[in-house]
């Protein structure tokens, strides 16, 4: 399919997942630090790291390319969900790992100033409102 630019839609969907995956691993590597300033152990850490790896890197970009600012919206399709039906691994249990995680992780984005406050309040609703029906669901 080529788009009005003349470029191929998958090659543009490339270059702009590439960018955004350089920029999610700077974010990464400033949830890690924010992580061991908290005293959180390395086994913590380290599952804290993989959900939302997996959340911005894999779900994020699914689809379309999606920068973490977007993904404060997108939390109820992936635990409600992509999660439920795509990871053999999903339980109760690591639904509300990865709630945990992600609720951390955006904390951390809106305290470095990549997220909006209004963001992060609406990620905030959506996990405490969702996760119900989330766990029913995958139950």
């Amino acid at each position: 399919m080529i788009d009005s630019d003349g470029d191929e839609s998958y090659e543009r969907y490339e270059r702009e997942a590439s960018a955004i995956r350089k920029k999610n691993e700077a974010h990464l590597k400033e949830f890690e630090d924010y992580l061991n300033a908290k005293g959180l152990s390395a086994k913590t850490i380290e599952r804290h790291l993989e959900n939302v790896d997996f959340y911005i890197n894999t779900y994020l970009l699914y689809e379309e390319a999606n920068g973490i600012d977007a993904g404060c919206t997108m939390v109820n399709g992936f635990l409600g969900s992509f999660f439920i039906r795509k990871c053999m691994w999903s339980t109760p249990a690591t639904i509300r790992q990865n709630a945990a995680s992600l609720k951390k992780f955006y904390k951390c984005m809106l305290e470095k100033g990549h997220i909006t406050k209004d963001d992060f309040d609406y990620l905030q609703v959506e996990i405490k409102e969702g996760m119900p029906e989330w766990i029913e669901a995958c139950e």
